[in-house]
């Protein structure tokens, strides 16, 4: 760390729970600017070596009780500030402007209008596209500080020349604001006036020293392997670090693995030197066995369809049948080691309080379960991927000399399609008569007419204010034929873009691409739960989409099931689900005819006719970003 003899060049980034606080992290630090991260009531004293501060976003509102503590001695240090989202309205509201609630909510990519005298801005355009992410917003800004950015009659930003300290309301370290390193880095050149330069070279390093410290000379390990570059990442880096005695790698088939996958990743696995590998077929103990998870009992997986559960449930699962193998190797994790690939995001939206003490749950990743977090604490869990994002993982793969069919592979969540099978009983509540005419009298309006809208019977997890939303699906059908060739894509995504922000029960929207014309009857929905009848069915139609759709443009592309008809036979609907991201913390969909080809489309949707036609009434395109929606559905 060539740097650390310069404490002024560093910034200290004050966590108030966003689920982006590790992205600015991150992007910093990509600009040659060492940082740390701190909870954002930590004492002035402790900031008295750094030469800058940035806040971070969060999902708390600074005018209601329980909004993050902080130590009004931060804004004596006389350093260069930026305050982003939360931190901007913290900022207002310290200095005495006026942040009120539900001034005006906006979720996605928005056009803002900016100032380019403001050193922010600098050799930028007035209008910029950005990525907004809020329900509070700054009615009034304080005293000494300048609007700098708007949209509309909401302030988007703000500069105070003499106190040197700057707020924006949108979020420049994800890549859905355009310009957003470009902002960061004019915050650190012009408004700090750093010059040196940090480079992250040794991760790879660093990494091994620390496996052997944790390890040592006659320690075990236990690697999760599911065949991502995130495991691939862990395993190699054990067997970089250890002898090849002292590695176990584990894979298990929980029965939700995509079509052919547990084969292919067992071939990799072995190239990767992993001499101590075992294939553990569970799909019967995961479907059908009865857990009990922090003293409450839960049902077994084919009979739960509760997001949140179905995550614990399978969590829980992969250790227990994890510990059974050790056992079967006399190893034991109370001296054995357990390794995975936990990435920072997985740790950041399960709400882990070891990142952040703020931050909400989003979703519970299988990682990051209560028994995972108790064999943490004792010291037994080696992440060596912890601290690193997914585009991360990827360069330190390339790094190690992984095959780029690890190294590029897309993500596949460890619940696999465990989460792409969106359980229920029945319908979920639907909104009010009223409410569901203004939104088609809205969707008739924007696109002249072309286009009716619904709202299905389900609903799906978004991430809204840094908040989890779970939410309804507006479904969006053309009022006459038409073909993917004529669709509008832009009409239809500015559409998609503008429902969730003015109405408040959606999260997700999604485009018909292909609906059952015969036996038409109301939009039903009898209830799905997970078996082998389910898995299977997407497993095929999820095998169409990938081989058609997945190109360089596209960071993960897959298929979701859900039990929505409108015909009495076919029972199941399906969407089609493509994003371009390179962080996965903020993602936007792909779009047709520009990310990948009409005719891919087609193709999918044809081929998912021919493995799976006789089940499904509808297929759908989703075509929202994260936010408000998240990648995966649950």
């Amino acid at each position: 760390m060539s740097n650390m003899s310069v404490p002024a060049e560093k910034v200290a980034i004050l966590d108030c729970g966003g689920q982006y606080t590790k992205v600015i992290d991150r992007k910093v630090r990509e600009l040659g600017v060492y940082t740390d991260i701190f909870p954002m009531g930590v004492q002035s004293a402790e900031l008295k070596d750094y030469g800058a501060i940035i806040l971070s976003g969060g999902p708390s509102s600074v005018w209601a009780n329980g909004a993050p503590e902080y130590d009004d001695a931060i804004f004596s240090l006389g350093v260069p500030m930026l305050g982003i989202c939360y931190g901007m309205q913290l900022i207002c509201n310290h200095f005495g402007g006026a942040v009120v609630p539900s001034y005006k909510t906006e979720y996605g990519d928005i056009s803002i209008t900016v100032d380019p005298a403001c050193p922010l801005f600098a050799g930028m355009d007035a209008v910029q596209p950005v990525l907004m992410s809020h329900g509070d917003a700054v009615k009034v800004p304080p005293e000494t500080f300048t609007v700098a950015g708007r949209t509309g009659d909401v302030t988007a930003a703000i500069w105070s020349e003499s106190k040197n300290i700057a707020g924006v309301q949108f979020h420049p370290e994800v890549e859905l604001t355009k310009n957003g390193m470009q902002m960061l880095d004019n915050f650190l050149r012009k408004i700090c006036k750093f010059t040196q330069v940090y480079a992250l070279e040794d991760r790879i390093q660093t990494s091994i020293q620390m496996i052997r410290e944790r390890v040592g000379e006659d320690g075990k390990v236990v690697v999760l392997v599911s065949g991502g570059v995130d495991s691939a990442v862990t395993a190699a880096l054990l067997v970089k670090a250890l002898r090849s005695d002292q590695v176990y790698g584990i894979h298990i088939d929980h029965g939700l693995m995509r079509k052919n996958e547990s084969d292919i990743i067992c071939e990799n696995l072995a190239e990767l030197g992993l001499t101590q590998m075992q294939r553990i077929n569970a799909q019967d103990a995961f479907f059908n066995t009865s857990v009990t998870i922090d003293g409450e009992t839960y049902a077994p997986l084919c009979e739960t369809c509760e997001p949140e559960k179905k995550r614990a449930i399978i969590g829980h699962m992969f250790f227990v049948v994890t510990e059974e193998a050790a056992k079967a190797l006399n190893l034991n994790f109370e001296t054995a080691f357990l390794a995975q690939g936990t990435l920072r995001p997985d740790l950041i939206e399960s709400g882990n309080p070891d990142v952040s003490g703020y931050a909400t749950k989003i979703k519970t990743h299988h990682n990051d379960v209560g028994i995972i977090r108790k064999l943490r604490d004792t010291g037994h869990v080696i992440e060596t991927n912890w601290d690193w994002h997914k585009d991360e993982v990827r360069r330190v793969a390339r790094m190690l000399g992984l095959d780029e069919s690890i190294a590029s592979r897309q993500p596949f969540p460890g619940p696999g399609l465990g989460v792409r099978l969106i359980c229920c009983d029945g319908p979920a509540p639907m909104p009010s008569a009223d409410e569901l005419t203004s939104l088609n009298e809205f969707v008739m309006e924007k696109g002249n007419g072309k286009y009716s809208v619904n709202v299905g019977p389900i609903q799906s997890v978004g991430v809204q204010g840094d908040n989890r939303s779970y939410k309804s699906l507006a479904t969006i059908y053309p009022t006459s034929d038409t073909k993917l060739t004529d669709v509008n894509w832009d009409e239809v995504f500015e559409i998609a873009r503008e429902i969730p922000n003015k109405f408040n029960f959606i999260n997700r929207v999604a485009y018909c691409v292909y609906q059952d014309k015969n036996n038409r009857i109301e939009q039903a929905c009898a209830g799905m739960k997970i078996c082998s009848e389910t898995a299977d069915t997407l497993r095929e139609i999820d095998h169409a989409v990938t081989a058609n759709i997945m190109n360089k443009n596209i960071a993960q592309c897959f298929a979701v099931m859900f039990p929505m008809s409108v015909n009495e036979g076919k029972k199941y609907s399906c969407a089609i689900r493509a994003v371009c991201t390179s962080d996965f913390m903020t993602a936007r969909s792909a779009r047709p005819g520009e990310d990948f080809t009409i005719a891919a489309l087609e193709k999918a949707v044809s081929d998912i006719l021919d493995a799976e036609g006789a089940k499904l009434s509808m297929i759908f395109y989703d075509v929202t970003g994260k936010p408000p929606a998240t990648v995966e559905w649950e």
